[in-house]
């Protein structure tokens, strides 16, 4: 992968992303160090994460192509709110790694930005974009969608672009988050059904995110597969606070095939597999708040 030029560095940088997207719904939302650092495109080894930096700049890439960002960590990454992530300059230097970077902005080149989770463990957010750079406060602005890189200066935005830039933001910063979150905690299985695949399983809000309550905690989310999820959201499933699954009576009454049977009335009076740290599990008082919309529907 030598002497790529920029069209060609295009077309594989899509790929890339092609393939970290099968690694991350593989496991329902996450990638390790590993994965990363072990990455491979056309049976050559291409490293997605630094071993001891931040950043990663490959030799042969015009660009950044991936960047690394942890709350509370030693530089100053944040969401600001005007629905842009700012990525803090490397100390020290306005140079150094901060030049590849800065070349992404012109051409406009998607990136991956690897959220921490936990040692070892990353939710790749992506396509994502730098769009602006200012080196009065040494930081740079990233788009976190594909739209936002089209807005004209993004560190002064109207009311309105604002608003749709925070929601932009939201979706795809936090609830990727909390989806990988939830999904990991649960092992990668449905709570319900104990199916293991990461590509059918959802990170079900407890108290809808739209409650003041709705928390995007591990403790106020549920890893359910694609059919309970539905059941859940449409009360045709409900979840004691004694953690006890119950289907709507109507639901249990009717003849239908196999998945109605086996996949909703089976799963009537068992008990959720529970993440094995009790601060993960479900928190009772969201359940009996939801639980008390299943009844009353």
């Amino acid at each position: 992968m030598t002497n790529l030029s920029l069209s060609d560095e295009l077309v594989l940088r899509e790929r890339i992303l092609e393939r970290l997207a099968h690694l991350r719904d593989q496991s329902g939302g996450t990638v390790t160090r590993a994965q990363l650092a072990n990455f491979e495109i056309d049976g050559q080894r291409l490293p997605l994460i630094d071993q001891g930096r931040g950043i990663r700049n490959p030799r042969d890439f015009h660009a950044t192509l991936s960047i690394l960002s942890k709350q509370d960590g030693q530089y100053d990454d944040r969401q600001v709110d005007q629905g842009y992530y700012v990525y803090a300059y490397q100390r020290d230097s306005a140079e150094g790694d901060n030049r590849k970077l800065r070349a992404a902005i012109a051409p406009s080149l998607p990136m991956i930005l690897l959220r921490w989770l936990e040692a070892g463990v990353f939710v790749p957010i992506f396509p994502v974009y730098a769009v602006a750079d200012d080196p009065t406060a040494r930081i740079f602005l990233i788009a976190l969608d594909e739209s936002l890189r089209f807005i004209p200066d993004p560190q002064n935005l109207k009311e309105q672009v604002k608003q749709y830039a925070e929601q932009v933001t939201r979706r795809r910063l936090h609830q990727p988050v909390f989806r990988a979150s939830v999904i990991r905690a649960y092992e990668t299985r449905c709570a319900v059904c104990h199916l293991h695949h990461g590509e059918l399983l959802d990170a079900a809000h407890i108290m809808p995110d739209s409650h003041e309550a709705g928390v995007p905690h591990v403790s106020n989310g549920l890893s359910l597969c694609k059919i309970h999820h539905a059941a859940y959201d449409q009360n045709l499933m409900g979840i004691r606070p004694d953690n006890v699954v119950e289907i709507n009576r109507e639901l249990l009454e009717e003849r239908d095939g196999p998945m109605l049977k086996y996949g909703l009335q089976r799963m009537h009076g068992s008990t959720i597999t529970l993440p094995r740290r009790k601060l993960e599990h479900p928190d009772p008082e969201a359940l009996a708040w939801r639980y008390n919309q299943f009844q009353a529907s």
